[in-house]
């Protein structure tokens, strides 16, 4: 009598052969899911679409060869033409106003950066008696409105002949761009290793050579951000060019736009295709700092 033998391992390789459970996936420290990505896309969508809605509605009624037919935007799409910017490259002083925007708005911005530079610097690097007070003056001048300090800003500019003239402009935007910018850029040198200074006097450099040759060039981003606040600043301010600037040729654009409009007409149109015209120089510029602008809004704030 014969007996088959069933092996014991059988069994145990017959339940070894279940599917093996894939391990769950962990998601990283801030990873979102597939709903948080959505939300947060449909979230910048939406706010992308508010901020380039004005812009987009600007150029569409630019379009318009009518000064009304801001009244009924509708009827602008089937009469769209270019004829208003013809009009105001050819039969205003439009490019008076940009040469003035330009050499009111550089100026400005060469003038108030290399000011707030120094003044950022020396109060970063240098303990001289009254420092902390400079730094609360500079913040003080920042209170007192356009309209108070026009009337004797005036007088002082009418003492030194500079009225009508874009140096007294120059220096009046001064006044005001310097400083914010120094308060600015005085938080970005701290951040800036006190390190280095101290090897540039090792190599025999003089403290001005130390600021231009070492602490500049690591300063860009801030440079960066001082000198688009100093240029939008200037170019589109309006009560002080309005009143210090008499001439029509010396008008910078803030002040031409106010051309379009009287007391008994406003030409929406032609104002609307200058607007469009102005926006031109700035997003240019813009184009060339933003690469610093973000690295210089966020670094300047990690010291005091």
């Amino acid at each position: 009598m014969s007996t088959t033998t069933v092996p014991a391992s059988a069994p145990a390789e017959q339940a070894g052969t279940a599917p093996a459970v894939p391990p769950r996936k962990v998601r990283a420290r801030g990873e979102r899911g597939l709903a948080g990505s959505l939300v947060s896309h449909g979230i910048l969508t939406v706010a992308s679409l508010i901020a380039l809605f004005p812009v987009a509605w600007l150029v569409y009624l630019s379009l318009g060869p009518d000064k009304n037919d801001y009244l009924h935007p509708g009827r602008i799409w089937s009469k769209m033409t270019l004829d208003n910017y013809a009009f105001v490259l050819q039969h205003t002083n439009f490019f008076d106003w940009l040469k003035s925007s330009l050499i009111v708005s550089l100026g400005t911005t060469v003038i108030g950066v290399m000011v707030a530079a120094t003044t950022g610097y020396a109060v970063s690097r240098m303990r001289f008696p009254g420092y902390r007070k400079l730094m609360w003056v500079l913040l003080v001048t920042q209170m007192f409105p356009i309209a108070v300090l026009i009337v004797p800003m005036y007088q002082i500019l009418s003492r030194l002949q500079l009225v009508d003239s874009y140096l007294g402009l120059i220096l009046v935007y001064c006044s005001t761009a310097v400083p914010y910018c120094a308060w600015l850029l005085k938080g970005y040198f701290d951040t800036i290793p006190f390190e280095i200074d101290e090897a540039g006097r090792v190599d025999g450099l003089t403290p001005f050579g130390t600021f231009f040759r070492l602490i500049l060039p690591l300063a860009r981003p801030g440079l960066a951000v001082a000198g688009f606040y100093s240029f939008i600043t200037a170019f589109g301010e309006v009560a002080f060019a309005s009143t210090f600037m008499l001439s029509d040729t010396k008008y910078t654009f803030a002040v031409g736009l106010q051309s379009f409009v009287s007391e008994h007409d406003a030409q929406r149109h032609l104002m609307a295709a200058t607007a469009v015209l102005v926006a031109i120089p700035v997003s240019a510029f813009f184009y060339l700092v933003q690469k610093n602008l973000v690295t210089g809004l966020t670094a300047g704030g990690t010291k005091g």
